[in-house]
């Protein structure tokens, strides 16, 4: 890793309309390069003060890429001809660029200064580069959020500050950009602060802006809808926007805050792939718009649509993270990046680098009808079977039966658990087996005690009807009052027993977004404060109980994103365990998050969601892609099933270093082909691979596939322990293994170590 920067004089002609012919001119600029292992970032402050972006992609050593943004062509370059500045605006790849200034393609800041005016024009100021990454923090009346984000060592990355300044309105814009030490991979964010006299507001504030010199690539995002989270989608660039976005308050089942711009040829291991993720758990917008000269702008922040934020003299606003990547090798290279990134530098705590317990959630085995024993027979037999923990989920607090009452009410139901919580922990704990719990603190109940005293802590619009969702509201997380008493619930909780994992659910999404305790020319910012006041809490959750594992929900897998991931190791992958359905969830959500963070579990059958039946070893198999737990009631399945969980068990605890330390390969793709999936871990060593397969329709007239591994050591030879045959790694790339498999939903796992 580096960052470099360099002074450059270059010389060039031009035709001057005013004098009506050439004349000769130079344009002073200063070249700013980061350089990962095997890629580059370029940026360039020209003369004019204008940030401009040079270039993003394969590494090269010539740190001269000026000529990339051809100034010598544009006969509008500020330097020489100032009649045309328009068309210069509207032409150059701008680093940051901002709108009402001639630039009209999507902008990364627009603001509304004191006049009413939108106009910007951000000029270069200076530089600084420090060793490892700062945090991202923003300021608010009453505490600073600590905002998620990459982190890293001294030693481990390098970062590079550019301030740009406004002159009319004192706006101060610092860009920053770090590279890391053995990863292709580049983070960005800005720090906005109001140095003038007056109230600024923002209308949109970007976190990342790339301006590439081509239109011929191929658009890939992840959508979907509940119980069918991150579907791959995939469509070539076309003149004018392609985009997703969120505006529910939450990153969404519909869309997720990734998006990939791949060349036409790249598939799993060819061809270029530019990977974007942002850190961030509420509204958001990533947009691809071709242009008039075929070439693509790239943004990605906040979605603009119904946001601001007024910034105050001297205050400042932090947008949130994009993280980049860049692989010369495929998508799949590009996804074992954003792995790597998030394993090393996003995911913290004790659980980062250890295996997850393996859990028994209660939810799909009995809903809201449990009672002590209920849950204690289910525990007691799961730790005879070799399951760690038992999960209490949804039911056990307020007078909760139902999901239309006493969300809010966070004390113990001790009608269903007698004698308090503590002592049902206590019995569990007596077995040998850790507890955990479910809590929903984002929503309120309108039949709750909560609502009933604080009616105006939902999130309303005066005059409108509460528009219910599960038949539950949202808590005005912008509050700190309200922060505070839901805080003071949980900390009552988990100091009276003790709970080593919570689940954090949040099962609808925002509407009539208004708040009682804001101004109505602050009410757009709630939005924003909402997802601050989350992550508050959860910071606080993490810091004052590091030693609970916290697993972030959101009707599933809606708020599946890195914005998650810094606080929560590990995320409920979706609602939906079918394993069937799993397979393109998993899938869809490898494209950059790695499967140490997924939560995967073995669920009954006929599936809760589908009513499909499945074999019980495919579940497992297809839950080991991910933290491995079962959502069942382990005490009347069926005995088949019952005797399968040690193996399955034996076999997490055999493989699960190398799924959640290792490369992961997708060998199949069931987007395209829905008969079959296939799958390898390696390790980083190569010394070792999990290969899976999962016929799940049989063909007539069968025979055994045939399947490419990938990831090997082309120079080491590997058994099998299927077959226990030997081959070379060269062998098994380039000519594959046949796999028979008779039946539907079956699967089949094989473990190769070198020798």
């Amino acid at each position: 890793m580096d960052i470099s920067v360099r002074s450059i004089k270059k010389d060039y002609i031009k035709w001057d309309w005013q004098a009506g012919k050439n004349v000769p001119f130079s344009d002073e600029m200063t070249i700013f390069t980061l350089t990962s292992e095997k890629a580059v970032y370029a940026l360039a402050a020209i003369e004019s003060g204008h940030l401009c972006h040079v270039f993003f992609g394969r590494r090269t050593d010539d740190e001269d890429l000026s000529y990339l943004l051809r100034l010598g062509e544009n006969p509008y370059t500020p330097k020489v001809n100032e009649r045309e500045m328009a068309t210069f605006m509207d032409n150059t790849p701008f680093e940051y660029p901002v709108f009402g200034t001639g630039d009209y393609r999507e902008s990364a800041l627009m603001i509304r200064d004191k006049n009413g005016c939108t106009s910007l024009d951000l000029r270069y100021a200076g530089y600084e580069i420090t060793d490892g990454k700062p945090i991202l923090e923003q300021k608010l009346e009453d505490c600073t959020v600590r905002l998620p984000a990459t982190y890293a060592e001294d030693t481990q990355a390098k970062t590079l500050a550019i301030t740009l300044k406004e002159q009319h309105t004192g706006l101060e814009v610092v860009l920053y950009y770090t590279v890391f030490e053995g990863l292709d991979a580049f983070t960005r964010s800005a720090v906005i602060t109001n140095k003038g006299d007056a109230d600024v507001d923002i209308l949109r504030a970007m976190s990342a802006a790339i301006d590439f010199d081509s239109r011929e690539y191929d658009f890939i995002t992840l959508n979907g809808s509940w119980a069918r989270e991150r579907v791959i989608e995939r469509s070539r660039l076309h003149k004018g926007k392609q985009a997703v976005d969120s505006i529910k308050g939450e990153s969404s089942h519909q869309s997720n805050p990734f998006a990939a711009i791949v060349s036409h040829n790249a598939d799993e291991s060819t061809g270029e792939a530019y990977g974007f993720n942002l850190v961030y758990s509420g509204n958001f917008t990533a947009c691809a718009e071709v242009t008039q000269f075929d070439r693509t702008r790239f943004v990605m922040g906040i979605n603009p649509l119904d946001f601001s934020w007024t910034l105050n003299p001297g205050s400042s606003f932090t947008v949130p993270e994009a993280v980049m990547v860049y692989s010369s090798e495929g998508i799949g290279t590009m996804s074992r990046t954003f792995h790597d990134l998030y394993r090393r530098h996003l995911i913290r705590g004790i659980y980062k680098d250890t295996r997850r317990p393996i859990l028994i959630n209660n939810w799909e085995a009995t809903y809201f009808n449990f009672d002590e024993e209920k849950l204690y027979s289910i525990a007691k037999q799961a730790k005879e079977l070799g399951i760690e923990m038992l999960v209490m989920d949804d039911g056990w607090f307020g007078k909760r039966n139902s999901d239309n009452c006493s969300l809010g009410d966070w004390y113990v139901n001790e009608d269903k658990l007698k004698g308090g919580l503590a002592k049902l922990v206590d019995r569990v704990n007596a077995l040998g087996m850790k507890f955990g719990i479910w809590f929903e603190p984002e929503m309120i109940s309108p039949d709750s005690d909560l609502f009933r005293a604080h009616p105006d802590w939902a999130i309303q619009s005066p005059g409108l009807p509460l528009t219910r969702s599960r038949d539950q509201c949202v808590l005005d997380y912008s509050r700190k009052e309200v922060r505070d008493c839901i805080w003071s619930q949980i900390k009552a909780i988990v100091d009276n027993a003790n709970i080593e994992y919570i689940k954090w659910d949040m099962n609808r999404q925002l509407t009539e977004v208004c708040s009682s305790a804001l101004p109505a020319s602050r009410q757009r910012e709630l939005w924003h404060r909402y997802v601050l006041g989350v992550y508050d809490l959860q910071w606080r959750l993490t810091s004052e109980y590091p030693h609970i594992l916290l697993e972030n929900c959101s009707g599933g897998g809606a708020r599946f994103d890195p914005g998650m991931l810094f606080y929560s190791p590990q995320i409920w992958t979706s609602d939906d365990t079918d394993a069937v359905e799993r397979l393109k969830i998993q899938h869809g959500t490898s494209m950059c998050y790695p499967a140490s963070a997924m939560g995967a579990h073995v669920s009954d059958c006929p599936n809760h969601v589908l009513g499909r039946s499945t074999d019980f070893n495919m579940r497992g198999d297809v839950a080991m892609v991910g933290t491995f737990g079962y959502e069942l009631d382990v005490t009347r399945i069926s005995q088949a099933d019952r005797d399968e969980i040690p193996a399955q068990i034996e076999r997490f605890k055999k493989y699960n270093p190398i799924v959640r330390t290792g490369d992961q390969y997708r060998l199949g793709n069931i987007f395209e082909d829905n008969t079959w999936d296939a799958w390898m871990f390696v390790a980083k060593d190569r010394s070792e691979a999990v290969f899976t397969f999962v016929q799940v329709l049989n063909r007539p007239n069968y025979r055994s596939r045939r399947i490419r591994l990938a990831g090997l050591d082309p120079d080491r030879k590997y058994r099998s322990s299927q077959t226990g045959e030997i081959h070379p790694g060269s062998t098994l790339m380039n000519c594959g293994i046949d796999v028979m498999l008779s039946g539907d939903f079956k699967s089949a796992t094989i473990h190769f170590t070198a020798v």
